[in-house]
Parts: C-alpha cells; structure tokens; sequence
C-alpha cells in the first residue's frame, strides 16, 4: 500500500499518471483460451512484461508471466536505439521494458523487442527466448502461421525462421534517407499509423512501406545542458513544406518485389492498409488536403488497384482506428460523416445513425460489428463523457458496456475483453466476457491515488458545452467565491471532460489549492458530432470564445470568482492559453503556457493543414491563427497578463523554437513574462522530480500572479 505520507504530485509523477502496474494491449486468442497482455510488477515498476491469462474450459482462470524483461536481459540495464526512443516518442510510451508486441494467427507465438533484440514466447509452453540476428530491433511481427519473424533493423526490413534459423534482408535503404518497414514520423504522429510492413493472410509475402524523407527539411534539437553533444538531425515535415515520399512493396519471401501503384501525385498520404483472408489489401489513401481519400484494392500480382470507394468532404475527412476492413461476406467496413453524423457504413449500408458518434471500429464478427461510440446529436441523453462498446448488425445496436463510464473492448473467439472507466472508482476495471458473462477480471497492481477527484460533469452556454467542475474538499458555499483555473486541452483529439475517475486527478489537486477548476470541451474536440469537431477550420481561435463562454455560463451556478481567473494547458492547451491570456486579458489574468504551438507555420503537415489550409495560400489564416508572426505578437491587446512558459528542449514535436520566439516576442514588446526550460525533455515528461515539481512551480506561479498570497 502506498503511504498516505506521500504527496500527490509526487504520487501522480512516479507511478506515470496511474497507469504503471495496470493491464493494457489486450489480445484475445482467436479460440477463446486466452488472453494476452501487457503489466508491469508494481504501480511504481516501469518494466512491463508480457502476461498471458488461461481460460481452460471448465477450470478456473489463471494468470501467469511469460517474459519478464529483468529475468531476460538477467539484469541489465535497457538500451534504446534512437530509432526505438522516437518511435515511443510518436505513441507517447514513457513506460520501459516489453511495451509492446505481435502475434501469430492463432495467438500461440508472440514477439517483441527488448533492448534492441528480437524475442519469441510461446504463449502455451510461457517460454521465451532472444534470436540472433542483427540489432538494434524494431517492431518484429510474427507471420500469420507463427514460422517465421518480420523485424526492422537500420533501415532494413528482414526476416528470419522462429527458430532462429535463416535470417535475411529482403528490403535493403538505397541510401541514408531511405527505410523499409517503418513508419515515416507524419504517419506516426498523425495519421495513427505506427507500423510500415503487413503479413500476408498466407504468410508468404508482406507489404511493406519504402520511405524516402530526402525531401523533408532538416531541424537540429540541441540539448544547450550538453555542450559537447551534437544537435539531433530531425526531418520535420513543417506546414507547407515536403513530406516525405511513400510508397508500397508486395515483397516475397524470396525476394520478389513488386511496386504497389496509385495516383500518388493526388493521394500521397498511405494513412491505413488492411489485409486479411476476407479479401484483396485494402489501402486508404488521403490527398495532402484531406478533403478526398480513395479506398483501394491491391491485385498483388501486378501491384495494380482498383478502387473500392471515395470519399469526399469539403472540410477534411478524419481517419479512424480499425477501418477500413473487409467483413467476412466482402463487404467495405468503413466510418463516415453522413448527414451530418459520423456513422457505421457496412457495404451500401449505413448501420447507425445520429444517435451514435462513432470513434473506432473494435472487431467485425460474422453476424455483427463492435465499435466504440459516444452520444451524438440525437441522443436520448447528453451522456457526458460518456463512450459505449455496441455491438451493430442489420438488426439494430446493443449497448454492450453498462454504467456511465469510459468503455472500450477487444474480442475473439467468443470472448470480449471489457475495459471500463468510471467517476466513482480510480482507475480501470478489465473484465473477461464469455457469452454475455464475465468469467475473469484481470487484475491491476496500479496504486491507490492518495485522493480523490470530486467531478461535476455538466453542459455550460448556449451551446452546451461539455464541461468538469472540481471544488476544493471540503468547499462550503459560506467560503465564498474561489479564484478560477480553467485547465483544458480544447482542442482537436483531446477529449479532456471524461466520465472517469483518473483523468481528473490532477484538476482535483489544484482545486484543492484554493481553485475552482474548470475542465471545458469546445469546439473542435471529438465525441459529439462532425459539425461540432469541424467548426474549428480556418479558424482555431474560436475555441478560446468557448472557453469564456463556458467560464460565464457557469459562474451563475457555481462559486468562480471572475475577477481572478487563471487558464493552464499543455500543447494545443498551451496554445490555447497563450491566446486567452494575450487577446483577452480582460477575462484571464493569468496563464500556464507548456509545450505551446506559437507559430502555425512551424507544425506538422498533416494536422496543420487539416485546419488551417495551406499557409502559401491563406497567410491570413495562418497569422490570425498563430499566437505571433514575423511581425511580433499576433492579435494581443494591449494589457499585460503574467505568462510563465514551459518547453521541454530535447521536444521534436512541437519544438521548443514556439517558446522561444514567444519569448522573444514578450520582449520586444515590453511583456514580462517567466520561461520554465526542462533539459532533456521532450513533449512528455516522464522523469519524475521534473514532472512533480512542474505542479508545484505552476502552483506558485498561479497563486503569486493571481495575488493569493496573503
């Protein structure tokens, strides 16, 4: 048990936000025997090791370790690649150890990479070993029929037998820009595409990605604490400028190729590929302006493609997990923004309607379709918060997940897997479903958070913005008004108000530092319909309207003093901040700007332009848009707020250049301003005294500007 002695902060920073020692990355045997995942030893332990959970017919189930990375590395400290370092970066994995990991057709043979080595386990005999073959590794993937392992090492995709046997290239880089297998950083980063090479059904040949980031401009992320380091080259696809070029390989065992063809000139974007026994390869491919995409089939003999569907929106068009995919009968799979809903499409057939707004789909059966979905804008009830695991056919839709929560689920050979948050309890709750019943909950060794988050989930403004209010323990109304701190993300994937317990943990902290603490979900955040995310075009800055008219509707319902209103945020957050305290200074008096977006032009291909266009076309958009120009501040009146900035400065995300030339801009500007740099941080902030002392800094600084002192 953790010590009730033990800080919050220092609580919420070592065990990583709670999430050490809880199960995830869940996979159900296509037999329904077993269940495979990942779990460190403890809620403060980093290590994760591969777990497999036995449901024998008529026994009891039982747990077991497979691989433990201390016992296989017998001690050893973990070495990274940087490969390996940014390839977590992208999915944001702080966690070390066995983080993640493939298996066979039959879930019998898994593989993953620890410390730049290929291991196998056999999920039945719980036996694992390393390969010996060329390292450092990355992403090794077993082939359907469990005989033979695709991995990733400099650039080069190989493949050797599970015995060890037979290790080759059969896709070596043309030169130094050049990879095959992976992931080009755009893909990762944006389009939830992390891995670059797909077995075939028949495990005889794969397709894999060639990626040539030749044309992608070169930034240097120099670590100043370091001296006598070199700068880290990064090819960073800013807006408006080259991605990197991507294309596709039917590769053969034996060393066959043969090239994938499209109109790559039109749709250069390989967001999604899919290849099971139900059908030819299916790709997904995005125009750089994302307002069409073409689903295609692969003839694998000749590289040629045929198109299934097009899809067209004159805002953009999202991408989503688990789709597209065939169906057993043939049919496309595919979500879509119809009629104004984001709904199931299954062949000519829309399933759903604007009841659901669906997120991912989770797993297509035979007679029906899993997904996850929250309420949309002909829901019965608002549901805040809320996501829901249904089950969808041409009969109708089945609520699977019961009680208002956080729901998510894996499934196969009768059996589903349940992942369920909720308000009332901290953490997640994994149950093992068969036939409607749960048989096993698999256990969280995930500490206890030494206190607990009081959340008032309600809609505020005209138009009922989905908002979380959080009050001090034991507040009484003869207290009075308390200072607000408004603590959103707001913006695009970031859904921050959540109907579960942990997400709120640390907006409860600062409450409980004499804050009221406001949690809103404006325009351009996901869960509730198409028009509600897509608002947000050409024009990011309405989201700080949202903010305030939040904060407003709600002060005549609850204890906000407005006269001492702070906002605080991270990334987009930290954008979002910036704005709120430069262009209404009559309303936010203070800020928390982390990790901030200053200038638009600086960011990412894919998400920027999704928003913004194409800044050689509407510059406008892009300084409005942007908190400073080359010209200096963008937009801010004239009255002065405090501002303190923090940047990691090892970020390859959002580089830490936003921070400084905001600085840069405050001062030219007469603005005095508080710049917080954390050495060897990236965009997370995995070290633990780093992570606990930013809450406590930010705390000081809130409390000074806002003149809580007494």
């Amino acid at each position: 048990m953790t010590s009730q002695k033990i800080s919050f902060p220092r609580q919420h920073a070592r065990t990583m936000r709670f999430t050490l020692g809880a199960p995830r990355a869940f996979t159900v045997s296509p037999d329904g025997e077993r269940v495979i995942f990942l779990r460190s030893g403890s809620g403060t332990d980093r290590a994760g090791r591969l777990w497999v959970l036995d449901l024998p017919a008529g026994g009891a189930p039982k747990e077991r370790v497979v691989a433990d990375p201390g016992t296989l590395l017998g001690g050893s400290a973990e070495r990274l690649s940087a490969q390996e370092r940014a390839r977590r970066e992208r999915s944001r994995e702080g966690s070390s150890g066995i983080v993640g990991y493939a298996v066979d057709a039959a879930a019998e043979l898994a593989a993953f990479a620890l410390s730049g080595k290929v291991y196998v386990a056999e999920l039945r005999a719980g036996t694992a070993r390393a390969l010996p073959v060329p390292g450092p590794v990355i992403d090794p993937r077993p082939s359907p029929d469990g005989r033979h392992i695709a991995y990733v090492s400099k650039g080069a995709l190989r493949v050797v037998g599970a015995d060890g046997d037979g290790d080759r290239a059969l896709a070596e880089p043309e030169g130094e820009n050049v990879s095959y297998g992976l992931a080009e950083f755009i893909a990762a980063e944006e389009m939830q595409r992390s891995r670059g090479f797909w077995w075939s059904p028949e495990s005889d040949r794969m397709l894999v990605a060639r990626v040539d980031d030749s044309p992608v401009q070169r930034w240097w992320i120099a670590d100043p604490a370091h001296p006598d380091r070199r700068p880290a080259e990064v090819a960073y696809p800013a807006a408006g400028t080259p991605n990197a070029e991507v294309r596709l390989f039917v590769t053969g065992l034996d060393g066959s190729r043969t090239e994938v063809v499209w109109d790559r000139a039109r749709h250069p974007y390989l967001a999604q590929v899919h290849w099971s026994s139900e059908g030819a390869p299916l790709l997904l491919v995005q125009a750089r302006d994302q307002q069409s995409q073409l689903f295609l089939a692969v003839d694998t003999e000749t590289g040629t493609t045929r198109t299934v569907h097009v899809d067209e929106d004159p805002v953009w068009l999202e991408i989503f997990p688990g789709v597209p995919a065939w169906a057993p009968d043939g049919r496309l799979v595919r979500i879509a923004d119809e009629g104004g809903a984001r709904v199931l499409a299954v062949g000519d057939r829309l399933l759903t309607g604007a009841q659901l707004q669906l997120q991912a789909v989770l797993d297509i059966g035979d007679s029906d379709v899993l997904v996850s979905a929250s309420a949309g804008e002909e829901a019965a009830e608002p549901e805040i918060g809320e996501s829901h695991v249904y089950r969808v056919n041409e009969l109708g839709i089945e609520r699977i997940s019961a009680g208002a929560g956080v729901h998510s689920a894996v499934r196969a050979g009768g059996v589903t897997v349940l992942v369920s948050q909720s308000l009332e309890r901290p953490g997640a709750r994994a149950e093992v479903l068969r036939g409607g019943k749960r048989i096993a909950t698999v256990a969280s060794f995930a500490e206890e958070p030494v206190l607990s988050a009081r959340v008032l989930l309600t809609e505020g403004g005209a138009r009922r913005i989905p908002c979380a209010v959080l009050l001090p323990d034991g507040y009484k109304e003869s207290d009075g008004p308390l200072p607000v701190l408004m603590d959103p993300y707001g913006g695009p994937h970031g859904r921050r108000v959540l109907a579960a317990h942990n997400p709120h943990l640390t907006s409860q902290w600062f409450a409980d530092q004499g804050f009221a603490v406001v949690v809103a979900d404006g325009r351009g955040t996901p869960g509730r319909s198409p028009g509600w995310e897509k608002a947000v075009k050409d024009d990011l800055v309405l989201t700080v309207d949202d903010q305030i008219e939040a904060l407003h509707a709600l002060a005549g319902r609850f204890p906000l003093d407005l006269g001492k209103v702070a906002i605080r945020g991270w990334s987009f957050g930290g954008y979002l901040a910036a704005l709120a305290v430069l262009r209404r200074p009559d309303v936010f008096h203070a800020a928390v700007v982390g990790a901030p977006v200053t200038d638009q032009r600086l960011y990412d291909t894919h998400y920027t332009e999704r928003y913004l266009g194409d800044p050689a076309k509407q510059p406008e958009v892009y300084a409005r848009n942007s908190v400073l120009t080359d010209e200096g501040l963008s937009g801010a009146a004239d009255q002065v707020r405090p501002m303190l900035i923090i940047h990691g400065l090892a970020d390859d995300n959002v580089v830490v250049a936003h921070s400084l030339k905001l600085s840069s801009a405050l001062l030219s500007a007469g603005r005095p301003h508080e710049v917080l740099p954390l050495s060897g941080v990236t965009h997370m902030t995995p070290q633990e005294q780093v992570a606990e002392n930013l809450l406590l800094l930010q705390v000081d600084f809130l409390k000074r500007s806002l003149g809580l002192y007494k």
